[in-house]
This record gives C-alpha cells, structure tokens and sequence, in this order.
C-alpha cells in the first residue's frame, strides 16, 4: 500500500461521494455490505490489475482496449505504446473510463480524464521519476525505452464505484490491517 492518509481520505470522499449521486438502481446493487472502503480497497488492489480502457474516437465512438492498471496514491496509472490509437485519443479527448474485474467477486468502476506522465519531449509530471522508478522496478529496467517507447497516464477519477459482495473471496486482503 502506497497511500498516504491524504490520499486515504481523498479516495474514500470520492467514494462516498460517487455512491451518494448514483441511481436508485446502482445503489440497490453496491450498497454498504457489497463495497469496500478506501483503505480495504487499496489493499485489494496491488501490483497490476488488468483495466478495461475506453477512450473516445475523433468521430466521438467509444473505444475499449486493455492496459496494465496500477492503484497508486488511490488513482490509476496506466501506460501504451505512444503510437498506439488509445494515445492519439487521449491526446485529443482525455475523457476515460475505466473498469477492473474479478469474476463476480471485484467491481471496480471509474470515469475520469487522464493526465500524460512523461510527454514526449515535455515536462514531467512532478511525480514522474517517483513513478519511474516504479514502474522500472515492476517491468524491469530495460523492458523499455522509457523516453520514446512508452506513455503513461494517470486517470484523474471524477466518479468511482466498487461492488465487492464477498470480502472473504478477495482472499481476506481487504481486512488486513
């Protein structure tokens, strides 16, 4: 787990806020006994999870891929090619959605925009050699040419929700302390 108590705070506010402004009907399917909480959901989702991406063509048709999601800092980070279609979209239209699943045990729904980490030729984010090194350590050092190969982003959420109707399936992760 990488959060901060801030980052924490901030998630589960995103959380509750996004439950609280969704239908009748997605509030009788995720209600408090079939979530997650911040701090349980941070520890659900370690290392790579697999994100169902979908990004927004130029005539304004849905496109959904898959990407390497990683929960960092309670937001998804996620990266492609710099060539690949997914980039050309985000670059005009930064609008995502993104969804992590587990069978019928994990719901991990988000909509958001992405922020571009590395630019080519750009300014970093600030936090990008942070992330570097992460992502260096988790592909290894030369899976990649960092500078021209790859982009990544991070999925600023502004609605999420999790179904979770089963802690115990998620391999009692979610309760430890």
């Amino acid at each position: 787990m990488r959060e901060t108590p801030d980052d924490l705070h901030r998630l589960q506010a995103l959380l509750d806020a996004s439950l609280s402004r969704s239908t009748a009907h997605l509030r009788s399917i995720i209600s408090g006994e079939r979530t997650l909480t911040a701090e349980q959901l941070t520890r659900v989702l370690t290392g790579m999870c697999t994100l169902a991406l979908s990004t927004v063509t130029a005539k304004g048709e849905p496109r959904v891929s898959g990407v390497d999601g990683h929960f960092l800092h309670g937001k998804w980070h996620f990266g492609t090619a710099r060539g690949a279609a997914k980039a050309r979209h985000l670059a005009a239209r930064p609008a995502v959605s993104a969804a992590h699943m587990r069978g019928e045990d994990l719901g991990v729904f988000t909509h958001g925009t992405a922020e571009t980490l590395n630019p080519h030729r750009g300014e970093p984010a600030a936090d990008w050699p942070d992330l570097l090194a992460y992502f260096r350590d988790f592909y290894g050092d030369d899976a990649f040419d960092w500078d021209n190969d790859v982009v990544f982003y991070r999925l600023h959420p502004q609605w999420t929700a999790v179904f979770a109707p089963d802690l115990a399936k998620l391999g009692g992760k979610a309760d430890e302390a």
